[in-house]
């Protein structure tokens, strides 16, 4: 959530029609502190980048802790999520947020077949470096085909 301060002051058209006193209680009043709601997912910066073997997924993260974050390989995506929790304590007044909490999510296409077994996820410094090694093998389905040789003469 974010705290913003509205500062419409909607009884300005209005305010010649007011006593001084009046108008100048009328725009404090309207000076109020309200809360808005950001979306619940948010994306955190994330840099992709090919090495010659490599791909390399650089994702910035910072105050996390191990188990607070998921990276998931899915066929051809690579999903990085989790929960950076913010810690407040009582009686903070807030005047300016701009660091994102809560509930973050990023989903990285893969160009090519990866080798799962050779797949690397360090986190160090506020970022989770995850290398994704270029699979060697290519896997083919083959299919049998059906040749229908029935012709009527």
């Amino acid at each position: 959530m974010a705290i913003t301060q509205n500062t419409n002051r909607v009884g300005d058209e209005h305010e010649g029609d007011l006593p001084l006193e009046s108008a100048q209680e009328a725009r404090r009043e309207m000076q109020r502190w309200i809360l808005t709601r950001q979306p619940n997912l948010w994306r955190p910066p994330t840099d992709v980048f090919e090495l010659v073997d490599r791909l390399v997924v650089l994702v910035e993260i910072s105050g996390m802790r191990d188990g607070e974050f998921n990276v998931a390989l899915q066929e051809h995506r690579l999903v990085i999520s989790g929960i950076r929790r913010r810690t407040l304590r009582d009686h903070t007044a807030f005047h300016q947020m701009e660091v994102r909490y809560g509930e973050f999510r990023t989903v990285v296409s893969l160009p090519w077949a990866v080798d799962r077994s050779r797949v690397k996820a360090t986190y160090k410094d506020g970022f989770l470096r995850v290398e994704l090694p270029r699979s060697t093998k290519q896997q083919m389905h083959v299919v049998d085909v059906d040749v229908d040789d029935a012709r009527k003469e």
